[in-house]
């Protein structure tokens, strides 16, 4: 008899052994699993927090274009002095001072201050004191209002197409 639980003693002892094997070896494999996800997360991570790094030199750009835009909005079909356009130039001199500090977006930009000076240089003249206009002097002013707003559309243009272009640099 003496054999015979002998014999079980050492069966579940191997058991017992083979059992902690196994839980060593499934340790070992959930904890590199875990080490490399945990490695993949950070790299991740590491990987975003540059691109919103670089993404801050995209703020300033996008900010001033979205006031742009609102100003430009603002004298829409409308016929405009000179003194009319304090806004838009005032925003086109700021976009001006970092065409050259902004590299992906240089050319839209530029494009974006090229407008800005168009359409500023369409300024009526300011009108003077109350007097019967001539219907010539009338039509030339239609159509100087129809370049001026031909030239706000194509700022608009120019602004949507440099506000595209952040956005692709951005999460493109």
């Amino acid at each position: 008899m003496m054999t015979s639980t002998t014999t079980l003693a050492i069966g579940t002892g191997a058991g017992s052994l083979a059992l902690t094997a196994v839980s060593a070896l499934l340790m070992g494999v959930l904890g590199t699993y875990t080490l490399v996800h945990h490695r993949q997360v950070f790299a991740w991570t590491r990987r975003i927090r540059r691109k919103d790094e670089e993404n801050t030199d995209f703020d300033k750009p996008a900010e001033w274009l979205g006031d742009l835009y609102k100003a430009q909005c603002r004298l829409a079909q409308k016929p405009c002095a000179d003194d009319d356009f304090g806004d838009v130039r005032q925003t086109g001199n700021m976009i001006k001072g970092i065409v050259g500090h902004v590299e992906a977006l240089r050319p839209e930009l530029a494009a974006v201050v090229e407008r800005v000076g168009a359409y500023v240089a369409t300024a009526l003249p300011e009108s003077g004191p109350a007097v019967k206009v001539t219907v010539l002097h009338h039509r030339a002013q239609l159509v100087m209002a129809m370049r001026q707003e031909a030239a706000r559309n194509e700022l608009v243009h120019a602004i949507l197409a440099a506000e595209k272009r952040i956005k692709a640099e951005r999460y493109g």
